[in-house]
Parts: structure tokens; C-alpha cells; sequence
């Protein structure tokens, strides 16, 4: 009867999945359960962190509880814990390659780039999301952000070869190996002045600059292989650059001390570099962590390509909101003729199929980006965001989905929302139940122009 048991542990186990937290779960109900006398080393099977555990369930040993209603308890209780670990990111089904596929446009590259990209934001623990980038060791940064852009040059330029990520790779790599033939003698030296011809070298020898991407129409500045290419960068590619040639400085045993970099919030100063040891309590708002870096990456690309670009006084969930009439206009007749007028200008070019031009934004990237955005699972407005892209594209189903997983995920006492956002929402809402409700209504003929228009972007 305990191999019952047993084989209820491990199907259960199974089902859930054999993660570390899962078994860390399991093991204080086991230990409740079974006797004390009991070791279990059958689970280090099943995906137990801790090495050379003897946790052995001998077939001789009764559990104190008979064994089906353990089957039950352990099934019930494994089912539970499985559904509290799994979010949004992880239920739900984004459209944008399902959606290109159905037009007649390759994503084979696409799928490729999201599945790498998603193969390393999986490593962020809870810990390494709060790691500075500077000393991660759990992501391969470069990479990830190479992903990025292969998913997005993909998407645009519709290519039969993929972008070659393993180039751009050694590329950055080379980057290293040329400040250590250049700069050898640095290491003998004080770590400030290490970190000076460090400096020295990005931002003089090889004349990388930065450029305040969300204020101006280079929005090449926003993907590493431009960056390393063009040497012109957001403050984010910039501060990335930095942290893989710390990188491969600390692998090849030249680094003996860590380095903090100081991210700076302004739109002019560049990435700077200092001793950890030196660090201040007043340094913290601006030391980038993985999550963060890519966070505000994928936001900038998202505020680049967002559709609706006129009347950046406001978010962009509200631009996209007074496109759609679901949002309220100001009592200025100016700034309501305003609006109207720039719905109808995003309008006309959904109509039309112009999904890219360099001053009204990308439909297909500002997609791409909410949907790496929720899979980083940063802040529920994400799913918002999304979900109006998605009205406006005309695939009302999904879009009522989003809002209906943000309304469940956000959090009224730790995040703000603004209360002209949240009648938006309802407004949307409502207009999108209207519309499933009347039979026989079709998408309009713009949410397939986006997707089929072929023009380039560049």
C-alpha cells in the first residue's frame, strides 16, 4: 500500500513540476505525515536542491494516514501550490506571431528570438532580479538583448536569415580583448584608475555616445547590434556595453575588485563606472539590476513605437484611449480639438496599413515589446497596455482577456493609478462586451493591413 503512496508522491510531483520550490513544498508535508523514523531520498529524484540528501522511503514503512486519502491530501494540496506559482505570463497567449503567421509572414526567425529571449529571463531569480548588472552572473545580458533585436529585425524586414546573434557576440567580446591589449597596464594599477581607462577607451578611443532615444526618431540607438555598429546608444545599451567588458575582464581573472555602474537618470551624462566599496546609501536609485535594464529597454521601445505619438502630455494607454473615443478629453475646446485630431491622424493610418513611419511609431514592434514586457512580469499597466494595441488591431477576444488579468493583478495600495486611466479602462471594457455580444461582428479591415503592409521601417 505505501508504493500507492509513493507513486502518488511522484505523479503529483509530476503534474506540478519537479522545481526546487515544489519539493521544498513537499518535504514538511511529508515529514508530517510519514513517520519520523522515515528518510526520503527518492525526492532528491524528483528535483531536490540539496545534495546528498538521504531521504529514502523504504517499501517496508507505513505512512501513518491511509494511503489514499494521502493520494488525495498530497494531489489537492500539490494542484494548489501548482496554480499559485503560475501568473499571467505563463497562462496567457499572445497574438502578434500567431496573428503574422495567419497573414502570410514567416515568424520562424521571430519564435526563434522570443524562445532565446525567454530562455534567459527564466534564470532571473527573485535574487538576481535585485543583482546589479555589474556582477549578474545569471544572465547573459548581451545575449538577451541581441534576442531583442533579432525578434524585432525579423518582424520587419521579414528576412530568410536570421540576425546573426553569435556574430554580434564576439563582436562585444572584442570590445574586451582590445581594452586589455590597449589598457594592460591598468590592472597593475589603483582600481579608480582601472575604471578611467575603462572610460577612456569606450567613450573616447572608441567614441561611443549617447543619445536620448525617447526624444528623438534614433531608434536604432535602442538595439545592441546598432550600438556596437553605429557606437550611438541609449544610456541602457551604454551601461549593458559596460558591464560585459566587466564581464569577461572578471572570467579572465583581471578583475579582483567588484564595480559598481552609475546609471545616470538625466537625458545627457553617460554610464560611469566606481569602486562597490566606495558606494553610497544615495547610489542605490542608480544602479541598474537585470530586470531593471531590461525593463526600461523594452519600455523605451515600446514609448518609440507606441502608434499613437501626438500629445506626449499624457500616457500612453491615453493616447491610445482618445484614439479609441474611450478616454475623456480635456475642457479646453484647443486641447479636446487636439485629441480628436490626433485619433483621427491614427486612425487614417490603420486604415490605410501604415503600421511604421519614423514620427507615428511601429504597431508590430510597440507589440512585441508589451508582450516581452509581460513576460518579465514588471507591472500589471503592461497587460493594459497590450490589451489596447490589441483593440485597435481588432482582435477584441484577447484584448478583453488582458484587461480582465490586469483588473485581477493590479494592486491599489503599492502601485498608482491614475483615476482618468481607470475610467478608460471601464470605458473600454464595456465598449469591448458590447462588441462580443453582437453576432456576426467582423474585425475591421485595418487590423489585417498592419500585419500584411511590407514597407521598411529604416
Amino acid at each position: 500500500m505505501t508504493s500507492i503512496s509513493i507513486i502518488g508522491f511522484e505523479l503529483c510531483i509530476k503534474v506540478v513540476g519537479s522545481s526546487a520550490a515544489t519539493v521544498d513544498f513537499v518535504l514538511p508535508l511529508v515529514d508530517v505525515i510519514l513517520p519520523p523514523t522515515t528518510t526520503k531520498s527518492w525526492l532528491p529524484k524528483l528535483g531536490s536542491s540539496t545534495a546528498g540528501d538521504e531521504r529514502l522511503l523504504p517499501g517496508s514503512l507505513e505512512p501513518c494516514c491511509p494511503p489514499f486519502l494521502l493520494l488525495h491530501l498530497v494531489l489537492l494540496l500539490l494542484l494548489i501550490f501548482g496554480r499559485s506559482q503560475s501568473g499571467p505570463a505563463n497562462e496567457l497567449e499572445f497574438v502578434l506571431h500567431d496573428a503574422l503567421d495567419s497573414s502570410g509572414i514567416d515568424t520562424t526567425h521571430a519564435r526563434a528570438a522570443r524562445e532565446g529571449f525567454c530562455s534567459q529571463i527564466q534564470k532571473l531569480s527573485s535574487i538576481e532580479r535585485e543583482t546589479s548588472i555589474s556582477i549578474n552572473r545569471g544572465v547573459d545580458l548581451g545575449k538577451t538583448a541581441l534576442y531583442v533585436a533579432a525578434e524585432d529585425d525579423s518582424l520587419i524586414s521579414h528576412s530568410s536569415v536570421p540576425l546573426p546573434v553569435d556574430a554580434f557576440i564576439e563582436r562585444l567580446d572584442d570590445h574586451s580583448m582590445q581594452f586589455c591589449s590597449h589598457y594592460s597596464s591598468s590592472f597593475r594599477s589603483s582600481p579608480k584608475n582601472m575604471i578611467e581607462c575603462l572610460e577612456r577607451y569606450l567613450y573616447i578611443d572608441k567614441g561611443f555616445r549617447r543619445t536620448n532615444a525617447r526624444n528623438q526618431p534614433e531608434q536604432r540607438a535602442l538595439y545592441l547590434p546598432s550600438v556596437l555598429t553605429h557606437r550611438l546608444g541609449s544610456a541602457t545599451m551604454l551601461s549593458l556595453i559596460y558591464s560585459e567588458i566587466l564581464k569577461m575582464l572578471r572570467l579572465w581573472g583581471l578583475l579582483d575588485f567588484d564595480v559598481e555602474i552609475f546609471y545616470p537618470h538625466d537625458p545627457y551624462s553617460l554610464p560611469r563606472g566606481y569602486p562597490k566599496q566606495e558606494s553610497k546609501e544615495t547610489d542605490q536609485l542608480h544602479i541598474m539590476t537585470p530586470q531593471s535594464l531590461f525593463a526600461e529597454n523594452l519600455r523605451d521601445l515600446k514609448i518609440a513605437f507606441w502608434p499613437f505619438q501626438l500629445d506626449n502630455t499624457e500616457s500612453l494607454f491615453l493616447r491610445a484611449a482618445h484614439a479609441a473615443n474611450c478616454a475623456d478629453g480635456s475642457n479646453s475646446v484647443e486641447e479636446s480639438a487636439f485629441n480628436l485630431a490626433s485619433a483621427k491622424a491614427a486612425r487614417h493610418r490603420l486604415e490605410r496599413g501604415v503600421w511604421t513611419s519614423v514620427r507615428f511609431g511601429d504597431m508590430r514592434r510597440a507589440l512585441s515589446a508589451c508582450e516581452r514586457l509581460i513576460l518579465l512580469q514588471t507591472n500589471p499597466k503592461e497587460l493594459r497596455d497590450y490589451s489596447v494595441l490589441l483593440y485597435h488591431c481588432g482582435f477584441y477576444d484577447e484584448a478583453l482577456k488582458y484587461l480582465r488579468y490586469y483588473q485581477e493583478l493590479k494592486k491599489q495600495p503599492f502601485d498608482s493609478f491614475s483615476d482618468l486611466e481607470e475610467d478608460a479602462v471601464e470605458k473600454l471594457i464595456i465598449r469591448l462586451n458590447l462588441i462580443l455580444m453582437e453576432e456576426g461582428w467582423s474585425r475591421p479591415s485595418y487590423g489585417k493591413n498592419f500585419l500584411s503592409n511590407n514597407s521598411e521601417p529604416w
